[in-house]
């Protein structure tokens, strides 16, 4: 008999998932606060359009009768006053990861952290691709593990990259071998305090047992302590020390320690990743799949191979002699500080967007006199200019828009210098998404 569930969301997660609830026999009642959407055009996305009704506004009471289950999108607040009402209802509250693992098949590696979750589940994606046919990339990367998971079989792999707010609403979730990359201070305006934000974090492992495994990064020392309570194996990486077990850097050759033999993989120099974070999401995707069964030659192959993913470090042009990069995808302090000490040489930073209530004063001093200019941005814009004049950084400019931005960039570099946008903050109130900032920064280049 169907049920009828809840979707709240109606963006590209809160589709998907009810896409999967069609394909299983049950009902979708598709709930979106914003009461400007057509429902003619929301039905439209579905071919079962008789099997869904939608609700658009304020959501009451009574419409909660009948529901069985609520599957929330990661954009929306579990403080939103209409998910007080589902909790009080007694209605189970999903995330739509939780979702899709009632429905999947085959082995799961489920990635997060503060930075390179992308990068590494692209990587070990690739490398998954390269050895095993039915290979499977979803989640926080851009596709949703519900549009995916009705096609993995028992033999299939799937690498997830998973963001803390996928994590809130997690209840069985369980992936075969998990992997936390690092932790430092992010959406504290929706996790509230770090220990809440890593709490959540941690909680990818919550349901592990002993014969699933944990990668985690040894330089962390949240991590390295969180280690040694978990249940399942851990494994360890690290770029800053020589560890005795696990995935490390001798020099500039990437290493593994294990039961007292030493195995060298891959020295920096033959990577196509630019700096010492990337190094450790290599080392992060080596670990993975290793565990993952697959050969070492094949993964010494592929990251030989790979590239940076877009808007993270990606090399976009040369224009008289200045170099441009977009990380638009650098959406708080930590990750954009990776990418200024990626950076070879002088450069001018465009920085900037939406309030996240980071703090950015290690930011600010991680510029050690290779920033020459910043460009800002957005809503932070202020904020930021105070913060860098506490540190005597004063070359700073404002910009209404990107394109005045990288015109301001392009006059004011020398040959030689590097043009780096990586803002330090969330691109919401200019742009739909980091994406769409950093293709209007590549459009803007071009046009220089």
């Amino acid at each position: 008999m169907s049920q009828k569930i809840l979707v709240a969301g109606s963006g590209k997660s809160g589709i998907a998932a009810s896409r999967l609830i069609l394909k299983t026999g049950d009902e979708v009642v598709l709930y979106d606060s914003n009461s400007a959407l057509k429902e003619d055009e929301l039905l439209s996305r579905f071919e079962e359009r008789e099997r869904v009704s939608v609700l658009l506004g304020e959501l009451k009471k009574d419409d909660l009768a009948d529901i069985k289950l609520c599957v929330i999108s990661p954009g929306i607040s579990l403080d939103a006053p209409f998910v007080s009402m589902i909790n009080d209802a007694g209605i189970p509250v999903w995330s739509e990861i939780q979702l899709a693992y009632h429905h999947a098949k085959g082995r799961l590696a489920a990635i997060t952290g503060t930075n390179g979750k992308t990068t590494t589940t692209a990587l070990t994606g690739e490398i998954m691709r390269a050895y095993y046919a039915h290979a499977f990339v979803v989640g926080n990367i851009g596709i949703p593990y519900t549009e995916e998971v009705l096609k993995t079989k028992e033999d299939s792999v799937t690498v997830a990259e998973i963001s803390s707010f996928q994590l809130e609403t997690i209840t069985d979730f369980k992936p075969d071998i998990s992997a936390i990359l690092n932790i430092t201070p992010d959406h504290l305006n929706r996790h509230k305090t770090l220990d809440c934000y890593i709490k959540v974090k941690e909680s990818i492992t919550q349901n592990q047992r002993e014969s699933d495994c944990c990668i985690l990064n040894y330089d962390d020392t949240v991590l390295r302590e969180f280690g040694r309570s978990l249940l399942p194996r851990v494994v360890y990486f690290s770029s800053r020390e020589l560890i005795e077990e696990g995935y490390c850097m001798d020099g500039d050759m990437i290493i593994c320690n294990h039961k007292g033999e030493r195995q060298e993989i891959v020295s920096i120099h033959d990577l196509k990743l630019l700096g010492r974070h990337n190094y450790e999401n290599v080392m992060a995707a080596i670990a993975i799949s290793v565990e993952m069964g697959v050969p070492m030659e094949v993964i010494q192959q592929v990251i030989c191979q790979f590239k940076a993913v877009e808007h993270r470090i990606e090399f976009v042009a040369e224009k008289a002699g200045v170099k441009y990069y977009n990380d638009s995808k650098g959406t708080n302090p930590d990750a954009a500080i990776q990418a200024i000490k990626a950076m070879p040489g002088p450069t001018i930073l465009i920085a900037g967007g939406y309030d996240k209530n980071s703090e950015y004063d290690e930011w600010i001093r991680s510029f050690d006199g290779k920033v020459r200019y910043m460009v800002l941005l957005g809503q932070t814009r202020e904020k930021i200019a105070e913060c860098a004049s506490r540190y005597g950084f004063t070359n700073v400019m404002y910009a209404e828009d990107m394109q005045e931005a990288v015109s301001v960039c392009a006059s004011y570099a020398n040959s030689g210098d590097y043009v780096l946008l990586s803002p330090a903050c969330a691109s919401w109130g200019m742009f739909q998404c980091y994406e769409e900032r950093g293709e209007v920064f590549k459009e803007c280049v071009r046009n220089l």
